[in-house]
Parts: structure tokens; sequence; C-alpha cells
């Protein structure tokens, strides 16, 4: 990890990027002696943002699904019902 001057990176992006791709680790930015951001590759960020997202959504749709087949007035599998429904069985 590293730090930048927001400056820098405003003068020499393509260089900066270059560094990111190369090195893989974040680079923080800053502006005086403040840290204001942090640049991370897009495999990064797809690991630690995308993915973590994904999954708390897919968490919440199962616990809708399961919520709605426990109110169901139809006990039977969903599955066999669709098949009875299509006459694949009696």
């Amino acid at each position: 990890m590293r730090t930048v001057n927001a400056m820098k990176i405003k003068n020499n992006l393509g260089e900066v990027l270059d560094s990111l791709e190369k090195d893989g680790g974040p680079i923080f930015f800053s502006k005086g002696k403040k840290i204001k951001g942090v640049l991370i590759t897009p495999g990064d960020f797809k690991e630690k943002f995308l993915d973590k997202q994904y999954e708390e959504e897919k968490k919440k749709l199962v616990q809708r699904i399961k919520a709605l087949r426990a109110n169901s007035v139809i006990k039977e599998d969903s599955i066999r019902v669709l098949r009875v429904l299509r006459g694949y069985e009696g």
C-alpha cells in the first residue's frame, strides 16, 4: 500500500493506474496530510463489494421464498404442482 498526493494523480493518472495494475495493492490518495480516498483494482472491487452484495441479496431472496412457502395455501412441492398442471402427473 502506498499513498500518492492528489496533485500527482491529477498530473500523472496514467502512471498511477499502471502502478496500481502492476502492484495490485490499493493506492491511497491524499490532499494535504489527510487521506481522501483509495484506488483499488477492479478485481479487488468485485471481490470485496460486488460479491458481498450478491451474497446479501441472495440471502434476502432465499428468506423471502421460505416465508412465501410457509404462508402458502398449497403445501405441496412447487415442482410437483407444475408437473400436475402441465399434465405430466396425475
